[in-house]
């Protein structure tokens, strides 16, 4: 079994997963959290040097304000208990996203989630909040002309560069769960030449297994890149 890279993951179907046991879809979420965690585990012991988890999109503003509450809440207590783990396992935090727009709480807490693990040698793990792919390329187009940079200048490379992926490699399998099919504006850029792998698991049920048999999945298949 070949190891990806990047392997970026849209975790969909907490609020369903909930709905079918009759829970309220807040329960979901911690679930969904708890399957965040065995997941960082697994793909931190398989060797996956890069994982992306997309949490929570600049379009999920628009949920009742009682659930984002909610999930606001849930995030902030969980990065502070992600710092064991992290720790534990050597794996590097990274936040993807527009920083600015959360809550100053949780801004507090994923900038020292991102220097108390700078250190670590591991797996990095890049969790999307507010993230949006389509305002991380105008980010990335403004910077450009911020930086003064010419028309011939701006190459495929200097947007890369100002990314918020940068120095991150391209996404070489992208998971998505509950039966949807489609990317919802997540590393468009990054996913240019990824391979997808779509499953109807609902988020909260996706474990070790699930990864694996999409990592054997990725395994088989024969990437050219464009070419013969």
């Amino acid at each position: 079994m070949s190891v990806p890279r990047h392997v970026a993951i849209i975790m969909d179907g907490n609020g369903r997963w909930a709905a079918v046991r009759g829970m309220a879809r807040i329960k979901g979420h911690k679930a969904g959290v708890q399957a965040v965690e065995r997941i960082l585990d697994e793909a931190s012991a398989l060797g996956i040097p890069h994982l992306s988890l997309y949490a929570f999109s600049t379009e999920n503003w628009k949920r009742p304000a009682l659930e984002v509450a909610a999930l606001m809440a849930l995030l902030r207590m969980y990065l502070r208990m992600f710092v064991q783990k992290l720790q534990k396992r050597q794996i590097r935090f990274h936040h993807l996203g527009d920083l600015s727009g959360m809550p100053e709480g949780i801004q507090r807490d994923v900038k020292e989630l991102e220097r108390l693990t700078a250190h670590h040698t591991g797996m990095t793990f890049h969790l999307a909040v507010n993230y949006g792919s389509r305002s991380e390329l105008v980010h990335a187009a403004r910077a450009c002309v911020l930086d003064g940079l010419k028309p011939q200048e701006i190459t495929e490379q200097a947007i890369q560069d100002r990314l918020w992926t940068k120095g991150v490699p391209d996404v070489d399998l992208l998971i998505r769960t509950s039966g949807e099919h489609r990317i919802s504006n997540f590393l468009l850029w990054q996913c240019a030449y990824a391979e997808f792998f779509m499953t109807d698991t609902l988020w909260p049920d996706f474990g070790p297994e699930a990864l694996r048999a999409a990592l054997e999945d990725f395994s088989s298949r024969e990437r050219r890149f464009g070419g013969l």
